[in-house]
């Protein structure tokens, strides 16, 4: 939950994620359709929580989260729900932006959700006390780092690293978004984008999600254990276009 990218292709987006976590935390249960009230939904599992970090609908919609509103916050357990069970609750909604407007977040943890909703893009932030939302240009690659982890220099330093790799990978495939997110860096293992923290805060997986307009393909690679693993689900309506 605490680096992410977003790149649109010809013909699908790649929504990818790198999870930063405890060494303490239960290994996550690889992508699975789920059946929800209100359709399929693909998602690797928290066992803590029984939450995700990123999650694609069957309708199209996908969102992923990352730690962290506008700064970096202390935290103030005991909470109502988890961050990623809010997230299964965003995208139930036909349109998990509108939801994010709707829900209450009162004593939830601070988070940021890149939400594709209907070809559209949009960040949402939660601070603790207020939403903050912006639509984003979906035709634009993006990089989000989490503010919980990464200081201003060092999140426009990463943001300079995906620029620059941008420049010599202009359409990337699913197989080289995985490779940006696992060997870029300067050598600082605190902040690279695998990073590792003394053993104690470390990149645990990266998860690419691919939507085009019939399938969503979620590739995990759980880097603690070092296993790939592979879930699809078929896209009920077209909800990805040029």
């Amino acid at each position: 939950m605490c680096t992410v990218t977003f790149i649109p292709a010809r013909e699908q987006i790649y929504l990818t994620s790198n999870r930063d976590e405890k060494k303490w935390r239960q290994d996550a249960v690889t992508p699975t359709v789920y059946e929800h009230p209100s359709g399929k939904v693909l998602f690797p599992k928290d066992p803590d929580a029984g939450g995700t970090w990123i999650a694609a609908h069957e309708n199209g919609n996908a969102i992923v989260f990352l730690n962290g509103g506008l700064t970096a916050h202390i935290p103030q357990p005991p909470y109502r729900k988890s961050r990623g069970l809010i997230l299964l609750d965003l995208i139930e909604g036909s349109t998990p932006y509108n939801s994010f407007r709707a829900i209450k977040l009162t004593e939830i943890e601070p988070f940021t959700a890149v939400i594709w909703d209907d070809q559209h893009l949009f960040e949402c932030r939660w601070d603790g006390n207020q939403k903050h939302t912006i639509q984003i240009d979906h035709k634009v690659p993006q990089i989000w780092s989490s503010v919980t982890l990464y200081d201003a220099p060092t999140i426009s330093k990463r943001n300079r690293w995906f620029d620059k790799w941008l420049a010599a990978h202009p359409e990337p495939t699913q197989d080289q978004i995985l490779h940006f997110h696992q060997f870029t860096g300067d050598g600082d293992a605190n902040n690279d984008l695998l990073m590792n923290r003394d053993g104690q805060v470390f990149t645990v997986s990266v998860t690419s999600l691919q939507i085009s307009s019939q399938l969503a393909t979620m590739k995990y690679l759980d880097l603690k254990n070092n296993r790939e693993a592979e879930g699809q689900l078929t896209i009920a309506k077209t909800m990805v276009s040029r």
